[in-house]
């Protein structure tokens, strides 16, 4: 039962260093984005997928609440 456990947690450290190696990358895309306006789109992408989730009502604030509170659980 410890060899799965080690697994999981291996496989849990490989997901969060990916998690946070794509924040970063969004961030840096953000800075670039906002220093030269529509070199990525990027600013135009999150604010169609944050209409997205207005679109949606409840379901939608739901969904980031949710979004939220795994993000900041970890």
């Amino acid at each position: 039962m410890a060899n799965v456990q080690g697994t999981i947690d291996s496989v849990t450290g490989v997901l969060r260093t990916v998690t946070d190696f794509g924040l970063g990358v969004v961030v840096a895309l953000v800075i670039v984005d906002v220093l030269f306006p529509a070199s990525s789109n990027i600013t135009e992408n999150i604010g169609v997928l944050a209409g997205q989730f207005g679109e949606n009502g409840l379901a939608g604030l739901i969904a980031v609440l949710l979004f939220l509170v795994l993000f900041k659980g970890r």
